[in-house]
């Protein structure tokens, strides 16, 4: 058993990073590797096959409801950024956009969150420099941000659901520490962001997705948690075996990792409802944390980076040092507080 979830876990884990056919279709993949997990482990019941069945269908309603909304009131949403961009103080604005952005994304879901993001570069057209800082500080908000309900993003929704917690189980579990970082970004934004204006920033086509474009990314949306619903209850005898032994100071800078790999399912691969409140608090911040230094990291950095052309390298440059640096303020506050 233990010996058929490793080859899983190393094939979850790599393929989607260096295979492009399954990079293009990860969601049935991860579909196809959680079902094998959950009969490899014997775990593969009508009740869990009826909770995978579930337990999407929250973030899934989210993300179609706001993709319809956004797709409907894209002119006034894109008119009204302009407004209040030339009525607030530039820095304060962008400070604004970044910690707006990062706590509305638990309700508005950090796929929309980041396509928001996307139209608000879009608009401003700063100099290139000026908006890669502004993306990756506000993804790395967004994706902190997303994490305080299930319906913010699939990492939020696999912990909830293996967790078996209550809808605001994770705004009072991480809800003290993942703020104050929101917050803290913002105010980086307003610090290292030039808002002086720039026709040779990036840019974006901003035409309005199709209805079948928005019906098709709720679904993978679906299968991607419905996939990642049965990794988890198959990977429950690894975590036993392998990480519950684990100190959450370990577990925390081995989810560095997370910059690389998506956090969502290395989320499904670890979180177990026998781990105390320090460890889950650990891991939830390593994933969060340093799945903004990566493009491949997170949805949000995915999307914004791959709708406005930033390279990995120029990601890198900016996200690395940053998320090294909030990785470091965060040990120290587990050591300080949770210890």
């Amino acid at each position: 058993m233990i010996l058929g979830l490793t080859i899983i876990l190393i094939l979850v884990l790599f393929l989607p990073f260096t295979v492009h056919a399954v990079e293009k279709n990860l969601e049935a993949f991860l579909f196809i590797m959680g079902l094998l997990a959950a009969i490899i482990s014997q775990v593969l019941t009508g009740a869990l096959f009826t909770k995978a069945l579930v337990d999407p269908i929250h973030i899934t309603l989210a993300v179609l409801i706001a993709g319809l909304l956004f797709k409907w009131f894209q002119t006034s949403i894109e008119n009204g950024i302009l407004g209040m961009s030339r009525a607030i103080p530039s820095r304060l604005f962008l400070a604004l956009v970044v910690i707006i952005l990062g706590l509305i994304s638990s309700i508005i879901t950090a796929i929309i969150a980041a396509i928001v993001l996307v139209v608000i570069v879009s608009v401003l057209r700063l100099e290139r420099k000026s908006e890669i800082r502004l993306v990756i500080l506000a993804c790395f908000s967004i994706g902190l941000g997303a994490a305080l309900t299930p319906i913010g993003e699939p990492l939020s929704t696999i912990a909830v659901s293996k967790l078996n917690a209550d809808f605001f189980y994770l705004i009072r579990l991480i809800g003290p520490d993942v703020i104050p970082a929101v917050i803290l970004f913002g105010i980086l934004a307003a610090v290292m962001v030039n808002p002086k204006g720039n026709d040779q920033g990036l840019s974006a086509k901003l035409e309005s997705e199709s209805y079948k474009e928005i019906f098709i990314r709720a679904f993978k949306v679906y299968l991607f948690v419905m996939g990642l619903t049965l990794l988890g209850a198959g990977f429950e005898p690894f975590i036993e075996r392998y990480l519950l032994g684990l100190s959450p100071q370990i577990l925390y800078w081995i989810n560095m990792i997370s910059a690389i790999l998506d956090n969502a399912t290395l989320a499904a691969a670890e979180i177990s409802p026998q781990m105390d409140d320090t460890t889950l608090i650990s891991i939830l911040l390593g994933l969060l944390i340093s799945g903004g230094m990566l493009i491949p990291g997170n949805i949000p950095n995915i999307i914004a980076a791959g709708k406005l052309n930033i390279t990995s390298s120029e990601w890198a440059r900016f996200g690395v040092p940053v998320g090294l640096i909030a990785m470091v303020l965060y040990f120290i506050v587990i050591l300080m507080f949770y210890v």
